[in-house]
């Protein structure tokens, strides 16, 4: 349906420190070029090891970023496992600093572009038993009616806005408005949360596990969420996660409201393990295509074990930004926009009946109560899980 490689040869045109590799045949990845990450106790072992290439280093927020000299022309993703200790279970946690994506049309984020739509209704905000957070790491957060007005809303920075034309070409950048679209989401489901967004993507949907890092170390500095929102991932050079966001997602998950991570699954149409989505700790959220009243996996779902649940993904309905034709409301697809589905159910049942998020998440993704798909995992219908018929799904 797209050109992806027209698409990737944007992207790096873009981003020219990005850098396409391969390590098995048929199963890229993307990297910044001449970087890796490390986590702050082990950066001075892994400085020591890697001193002949070593050109500078960072901290900043639970991660330390090391620059390679260009000059030495090293194999990053080489170097990273050998320092790691290229076992099962790594002995330090350093990795290449790996692109992460929500673009449409490559890889993973939303499955084809926004398109404008008729006002959605605002939820209806109701009195609940405790207040809950949802976290949306993503590409920030614009002004909207549904929202506009409250506190929460009010307690966002400039560093949390939505960036709607950064090459100033008078156009909206392509996924500019992804992270206030997925709020929507949210509230449509837990119309009593407070969100609390945080920019990590650019309008184009490009950013990188550096930013994500980043940013997990300042929510679980402030004090977490209940749950965190994660529309973004990628693959990685070796097809296992990285050291370094496991890492930060654990100090994340001790923090005071030990939140539940909820991502999603990636929209390459495959069963190629999709980060951070991928990792036991995280549930990770498929694609339904629930148009002809049955659940099929949406076209460009990712699938597999690793998958833990799956919700409608195609052709919702949310708010959006304000720009050229668009005012304020727009359809889109992607398993971007069944994750927060997910999420908002899981903050909605915490708040209604008092109990931690990882209670809710436990009754809302319980086989028990609902039907299950094999590699899409729990059928999570916002309206009745029971209303789709039970044809299986074509994978």
């Amino acid at each position: 349906m797209f050109d992806q490689d027209s698409c990737l040869e944007r992207l790096l045109a873009r981003h020219d420190d990005a850098v396409v590799v391969e390590a098995v045949p048929g199963r890229p990845a993307l990297i910044r070029r001449d970087q890796l990450l490390v986590a702050p106790q082990d950066a001075p072992v892994v400085a020591d090891l890697i001193r002949r290439w070593h050109d500078s280093g960072e901290d900043d927020h639970g991660v330390h970023r090391m620059r390679l000299r260009p000059a030495a022309r090293v194999d990053v993703c080489e170097l990273a496992s050998q320092v790691a200790g290229d076992r099962r279970h790594r002995e330090l946690a350093v990795a290449p600093n790996h692109l992460v994506q929500g673009q449409p049309m490559w890889w993973s984020g939303p499955a084809d572009l926004p398109r404008v739509a008729a006002p959605v209704p605002a939820p209806s905000p109701r009195l609940a038993a405790r207040e809950t957070t949802v976290a949306v790491l993503d590409t920030g957060l614009s002004p909207h009616p549904w929202y506009e007005t409250t506190d929460w809303y009010a307690e966002h920075g400039d560093d949390a806005a939505e960036v709607l034309d950064a090459d100033l070409d008078c156009e909206l950048d392509a996924q500019a408005g992804h992270g206030t679209f997925i709020a929507g989401v949210v509230l449509q489901h837990a119309p009593s949360a407070r969100i609390r967004a945080m920019r990590v993507l650019g309008g184009d949907g490009i950013g990188d596990e550096l930013d994500v890092v980043r940013a997990l170390a300042r929510l679980a500095a402030w004090g977490g969420a209940d749950v965190v929102n994660l529309s973004l991932g990628c693959h990685t050079y070796d097809d296992r996660p990285s050291p370094v966001v496991s890492r930060a997602l654990a100090r994340l998950r001790s923090s005071r409201r030990r939140p539940v991570v909820v991502a999603c699954a990636g929209n390459t149409g495959g069963d190629r393990p999709f980060w951070p989505a991928a990792m036991k700790s995280v549930i990770s959220v498929a694609a339904l295509d629930t148009r002809r009243g049955r659940a099929d996996r949406a076209w460009f779902s990712n699938y597999g074990w690793w998958v833990d649940a799956c919700a409608p993904g195609v052709d919702v309905a949310s708010c959006f930004v304000r720009f050229g034709e668009f005012d304020g409301y727009a359809t889109w697809s992607g398993t971007s926009f069944a994750a927060p589905a997910v999420a908002g159910m899981i903050a909605d049942l915490a708040a209604q009946e008092d109990v931690s998020a990882a209670e809710a998440a436990e009754r809302v993704l319980s086989p028990a109560d609902a039907r299950t798909l094999p590699d899409l995992g729990v059928v999570v219908m916002p309206q009745s899980r029971d209303e789709v018929q039970r044809e299986p799904v074509g994978v």
